[in-house]
Protein backbone atom coordinates (compact mmCIF):
# COMPACT_ATOMS: atom_id res chain seq x y z
CA UNK A 1 0.00 0.00 0.00
CA UNK A 2 1.31 3.42 -0.61
CA UNK A 3 2.13 6.04 1.97
CA UNK A 4 -0.80 8.34 2.85
CA UNK A 5 -0.10 12.09 4.28
CA UNK A 6 -2.40 12.91 7.43
CA UNK A 7 -2.17 16.62 8.17
CA UNK A 8 -2.90 17.08 12.18
CA UNK A 9 -3.22 20.62 13.32
CA UNK A 10 -4.49 20.42 16.99
CA UNK A 11 -3.72 21.21 20.44
CA UNK A 12 -1.84 24.47 19.23
CA UNK A 13 0.31 22.34 17.00
CA UNK A 14 0.73 21.24 13.09
CA UNK A 15 2.40 18.60 11.62
CA UNK A 16 2.40 16.04 8.55
CA UNK A 17 2.45 12.13 9.39
CA UNK A 18 2.54 9.40 6.44
CA UNK A 19 1.81 6.02 7.17
CA UNK A 20 1.20 2.54 5.25
CA UNK A 21 -2.60 2.98 5.83
CA UNK A 22 -5.99 4.34 3.74
CA UNK A 23 -6.40 8.11 4.11
CA UNK A 24 -10.13 8.02 5.19
CA UNK A 25 -8.56 5.61 7.96
CA UNK A 26 -6.48 7.89 9.06
CA UNK A 27 -8.75 10.68 8.95
CA UNK A 28 -11.26 8.38 11.01
CA UNK A 29 -8.22 7.70 13.71
CA UNK A 30 -8.21 11.65 13.89
CA UNK A 31 -11.93 11.98 14.31
CA UNK A 32 -11.73 9.66 17.16
CA UNK A 33 -8.85 11.23 18.26
CA UNK A 34 -10.08 14.68 18.68
CA UNK A 35 -13.61 13.16 19.80
CA UNK A 36 -11.02 12.07 22.73
CA UNK A 37 -9.64 15.23 23.47
CA UNK A 38 -12.50 17.16 23.14
CA UNK A 39 -14.23 14.18 26.13
CA UNK A 40 -11.02 14.49 28.17
CA UNK A 41 -11.58 18.63 28.29
CA UNK A 42 -15.09 18.52 29.25
CA UNK A 43 -14.20 16.12 32.11
CA UNK A 44 -11.37 17.72 33.67
CA UNK A 45 -11.83 21.22 32.79
CA UNK A 46 -8.14 20.90 31.55
CA UNK A 47 -7.13 22.90 28.87
CA UNK A 48 -3.44 22.88 28.98
CA UNK A 49 -2.62 21.08 25.41
CA UNK A 50 0.18 18.91 26.54
CA UNK A 51 -1.73 17.43 29.71
CA UNK A 52 -4.56 17.14 27.86
CA UNK A 53 -2.70 15.24 25.19
CA UNK A 54 -1.19 13.29 27.64
CA UNK A 55 -4.04 12.43 29.72
CA UNK A 56 -6.17 11.23 26.94
CA UNK A 57 -3.27 9.12 25.86
CA UNK A 58 -3.33 7.39 29.26
CA UNK A 59 -7.64 7.30 29.19
CA UNK A 60 -7.16 5.60 25.54
CA UNK A 61 -4.37 3.26 26.66
CA UNK A 62 -6.73 2.75 29.64
CA UNK A 63 -9.73 1.65 27.49
CA UNK A 64 -7.39 -0.43 24.99
CA UNK A 65 -6.23 -2.90 28.14
CA UNK A 66 -9.98 -3.06 29.55
CA UNK A 67 -11.08 -4.32 26.12
CA UNK A 68 -7.79 -6.65 25.99
CA UNK A 69 -8.34 -7.68 29.50
CA UNK A 70 -12.04 -9.19 28.51
CA UNK A 71 -10.88 -11.19 25.85
CA UNK A 72 -9.58 -14.19 28.35
CA UNK A 73 -12.64 -13.37 30.86
CA UNK A 74 -15.22 -13.92 27.75
CA UNK A 75 -13.14 -17.02 26.39
CA UNK A 76 -13.16 -18.34 30.38
CA UNK A 77 -16.70 -17.58 30.75
CA UNK A 78 -18.08 -19.12 27.55
CA UNK A 79 -15.77 -22.63 28.43
CA UNK A 80 -17.28 -22.51 32.05
CA UNK A 81 -20.94 -22.47 30.70
CA UNK A 82 -19.93 -25.31 27.94
CA UNK A 83 -18.86 -27.28 30.79
CA UNK A 84 -21.51 -26.61 33.00
CA UNK A 85 -24.08 -27.28 30.34
CA UNK A 86 -22.05 -31.02 29.67
CA UNK A 87 -22.52 -31.66 33.52
CA UNK A 88 -26.39 -30.70 33.52
CA UNK A 89 -26.61 -33.08 30.35
CA UNK A 90 -24.64 -35.74 32.05
CA UNK A 91 -26.73 -35.66 35.76
CA UNK A 92 -29.72 -35.57 33.15
CA UNK A 93 -28.80 -38.91 31.75
CA UNK A 94 -27.64 -40.39 34.63
CA UNK A 95 -30.78 -39.44 37.09
CA UNK A 96 -34.11 -41.35 35.84
CA UNK A 97 -37.10 -39.32 35.66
Amino acid sequence: MAKSDLRIDMLGTSFSISADEDPVYLETLLGKYRQAVENTRRQTGIEDPLKLSIITGFLLCDDFQKATDHSPRIRDSIEAEKLAQDLISRLDRAIPD
